[in-house]
């Protein structure tokens, strides 16, 4: 039976008090937006699904590092700790832009909304924190996902998660005006580089590579071509849509974000693509 082992000085290690900093800020944070009866958007959805999801994850692996039942557990708990601190430090990132920015009515900013913004920027920053401690390990420590390359594949993440919020926001403010097809390649593209994430992440996280039916270096590679070329398209067209799109502008808005997110993601795509040909190239040359 799993037993609470941790000693009294273990209360107050950094990365105890790191993870509590981020249950109680995040806690905050949606509990002061969920009162408010502001207007249901894409935004507010994508604020309140960031804050509920990460606390709910992150209480369970503080609880689960307290009583030390994650040895038990069938996932890769130094790949899952570090995946967590740096997604969740980008997607409280964004929480805390969007939530301002899209959700806070700016003509009545009431108290509470200032208060959930102020927590869900020092969630961010408790993430990030982590994210640093974790990083700052040996290899062996912190797993895959810490490595450069694993960073990669939670930016990736992250940037298809943006977009796929801003396509659908797009979406409901362009219905009238044309250039929808586009919208909709762009929704494919980002929709399939999620799922491509999410199946790497699984992999990663169950430590299923030796059950993959290729090797694990060739389906990374494969991936992240995919990745490479989806995004490449998305670019493109998102460059075609500021073009067409120059006297629209709370929609520019949205574009030159969704350009400026997919620019990053291609570049996170294309780096990662990198690795993978010299570690493809490295392991066959042996």
């Amino acid at each position: 039976m799993p037993v609470i082992v941790l000693e009294a000085r273990d209360f107050t290690s950094p990365l105890f008090l790191t993870r509590t900093w981020e249950v109680i800020a995040g806690g905050v944070a949606f509990s002061l937006a969920a009162v408010e009866h502001t207007d249901s958007n894409v935004f507010r959805t994508f604020c309140m699904f960031t804050w509920c999801f990460f606390f709910t994850l992150t209480f369970l692996i503080h609880v689960l590092s307290i009583i030390q039942f994650h040895s038990l557990i069938p996932i890769s708990w130094k790949n899952l700790t570090v995946t967590v601190a740096v997604y969740g430090a980008l997607m409280s990132l964004s929480a805390s832009v969007y939530f301002p920015w899209k959700v806070m009515p700016h003509e009545k900013a009431f108290g509470r909304n200032v208060v959930a913004t102020v927590a869900s920027c020092l969630t961010a920053v408790a993430y990030t924190s982590e994210s640093v401690m974790l990083g700052s390990q040996a290899q062996e420590q912190k797993g895959y996902m810490g490595s450069l390359p694993g960073m990669l594949k939670i930016l990736q993440l992250w940037g298809g998660c943006q977009n796929i919020t801003l396509v659908v926001k797009t979406i409901s403010e362009l219905s009238g005006e044309g250039h929808t097809w586009q919208t909709w390649v762009l929704g494919v593209c980002y929709v399939s580089c999620v799922f491509m994430s999410l199946v790497t992440l699984l992999v990663i996280l169950g430590d299923l590579t030796g059950r993959c039916l290729l090797p694990f270096d060739r389906f990374l590679t494969g991936f992240t071509l995919s990745g490479v070329l989806f995004y490449m398209l998305a670019t493109v067209i998102c460059f075609t849509k500021i073009l067409q799109l120059r006297g629209l502008k709370g929609s520019m808005e949205l574009i030159i974000t969704e350009t400026v997110l997919c620019t990053i993601s291609l570049l996170a795509y294309t780096v990662d693509l990198a690795f993978s040909i010299k570690h493809f190239f490295d392991r066959s040359s042996m």
